[in-house]
């Protein structure tokens, strides 16, 4: 059986990713140990100070993390994540989640996931590391 290309496993995995579609994340680019993501701010996800929810944030580099560590084609997932909020997002404001695989072993990958803004402005700054099991994709 011929081993799915990474771009295929992004695809599989978004297809089912009902979470990522309602946040209304497009993928830019997929590839081995990399992802880029894109969104929109939209009303409701602000908090009572009028500013992106952390969590808003939070879920478009987690998403960017998910479709990175998969993308070398072994179901992998989240065992600890964290993320720094360095500045506000408002309504409109179209973020971009960029992830770099930073290490990569046999049972455990780190990624750095940085989010800007339409400005370029760094936004929030994730690590995430996975735990990959001996489970290959399978399209």
């Amino acid at each position: 059986m011929e081993k799915p290309s990474s771009s295929s496993i992004v695809d599989k995995m978004y297809k089912n990713d009902l979470f990522s579609k309602w946040l209304g994340i497009d993928i830019v680019e997929k590839g081995i140990g990399k992802s880029k993501l894109v969104m929109t701010i939209r009303q409701e996800m602000v908090n009572g100070f009028g500013i992106a929810h952390g969590g808003i944030t939070y879920s478009l580099a987690d998403s960017a993390l998910a479709f990175a560590c998969n993308s070398q084609g072994r179901e992998s997932m989240s065992i600890e994540t964290s993320i720094s909020h360095t500045k506000p997002c408002h309504i409109g404001d179209v973020l971009t989640a960029e992830a770099i695989e930073e290490s990569l072993s046999y049972k455990i990958a780190i990624y750095h996931i940085s989010v800007k803004n339409q400005d370029n402005e760094t936004v929030a700054l994730f690590k995430g590391t996975v735990y990959r099991t001996n489970k290959n994709w399978e399209l």
